[in-house]
């Protein structure tokens, strides 16, 4: 049995090394970092002083037309989006009911101009009468006692002459009884007597009438110094007249207001929206029917406030347009508002109950065209816009 020989393996040298891959390709993905970087380092370095927003948009001076009275629109004078120059007729209401009323209201003044006219004279005569009734009155009380004492005087000298026949009728009849006189004497002394009693008892009827005439008198001269209180109420009466005068007066020009009311007249410059009316339509004062756009409009851009920082008046702003995307408006920031959106919403929120999560808060900025008003005839309130502040921009 012969001997195997094992087999002896030789060393060979190493396989030369696999190619690492394309370097081309790694040096574009470097190149493409280093370009993305660069295009980040250049839009910070345009961007970083400047503030946008997407959430601005157009505002506008808008004046809601209201009707003052109602009625029946009779014609209508102006369509949607039309513009129309201040002292424009919008449109008509059936004016018939007013104008009535304005001739009731002129009948009513003249009524009562002439009831205040009467009383006016009234007071003038009672004024100029007033001062010589009380003179005309005295006199005739210092009269009027000046005969009652006059008749009281005749009542006293008819009592004693009554009295003196009454003595000597007693005498006569006494020396009658003894046939010292004759009968005829003693009638003669029984008529004296008679005589005498009825001249006393006319005095006295004569000293009650005159009595009678100093109280009538002195009526009369209270009568008479009652008359500063009949001027008083004159005055009053006619004071009264002339309140009423002006009521009237009043009720007239309101009566003519309302008749003017029925032309609804524009009141500036602008452009007729929402229309919501028809001629035949009955229309009521208070709701609004149509509105007008006027004035120069301006942006209200809601930036966030951490934008605001920079932000001042007076700086410069570029506006673009969605609708108008190739335009490019300039402006500059008019003022910040003192307050964010949601502190003055309908409904603010209240952070001091339940729980509570940060949120950023928006700040509306008011920005104001430098722009021709011709140029911003197109721009209408609500359009979308965004704003770019320049922040580098000195404000004034």
């Amino acid at each position: 049995m012969s001997d195997s020989v094992a087999p002896t393996l030789t060393p060979t040298s190493a396989a030369p090394a696999a190619p690492s891959g394309r370097p081309w390709i790694r040096k574009a993905a470097l190149a493409a970092a280093g370009a993305v970087l660069l295009a980040f380092l250049g839009l910070w370095f345009v961007t970083r002083n400047q503030e946008s927003t997407d959430d601005a948009f157009i505002e506008s001076n808008v004046v809601q037309i209201s009707p003052h009275v109602g009625g029946y629109v009779t014609r209508v004078l102006v369509n949607d989006n039309q513009w129309v120059k201040a002292g424009d007729v919008l449109a008509e209401i059936d004016a018939r009911d007013y104008e009535l009323r304005v001739r009731q209201a002129e009948a009513n003044l003249a009524a009562t101009e002439a009831r205040h006219g009467a009383a006016q004279q009234d007071l003038s005569v009672v004024t100029t009468t007033s001062k010589a009734q009380i003179e005309q009155a005295r006199s005739a009380l210092e009269a009027a006692r000046a005969s009652s004492a006059q008749a009281t005087a005749q009542a006293a000298a008819a009592e004693a002459q009554a009295q003196l026949t009454h003595a000597d009728l007693q005498r006569y009849d006494a020396l009658y009884r003894k046939d010292e006189i004759s009968r005829q004497r003693l009638d003669q002394a029984s008529t004296a007597e008679r005589a005498a009693q009825a001249q006393w008892e006319a005095a006295k009827r004569g000293a009650a009438a005159a009595a009678a005439q100093v109280a009538q008198a002195e009526g009369r001269l209270a009568e008479a110094h009652s008359g500063p209180r009949q001027v008083a109420l004159k005055r009053e009466q006619a004071a009264s007249g002339h309140a009423s005068v002006e009521e009237a007066r009043a009720a007239l020009e309101q009566a003519k207001l309302d008749l003017s009311y029925t032309r609804l007249v524009a009141p500036v410059d602008g452009r007729v929206t929402r229309k919501s009316f028809y001629q035949g339509q009955l229309i009521q004062p208070g709701p609004a029917i149509m509105a007008i756009v006027y004035g120069n409009p301006w942006v209200v851009a809601n930036f966030k406030e951490t934008q605001l920082r920079r932000m001042r008046p007076g700086q410069s702003v570029e506006v673009t347009v969605d609708a108008y995307p190739g335009r490019v408006y300039k402006g500059h920031v008019d003022s910040l508002q003192a307050g964010t959106g949601a502190r003055f919403s309908l409904l603010p929120p209240e952070n001091a109950s339940g729980n509570y999560v940060k949120v950023v808060q928006r700040v509306p900025v008011k920005i104001v065209f430098d722009e021709k008003a011709e140029d911003l005839l197109r721009l209408s309130p609500g359009m979308s816009v965004e704003p770019k502040v320049l922040l580098t921009d000195k404000a004034p």
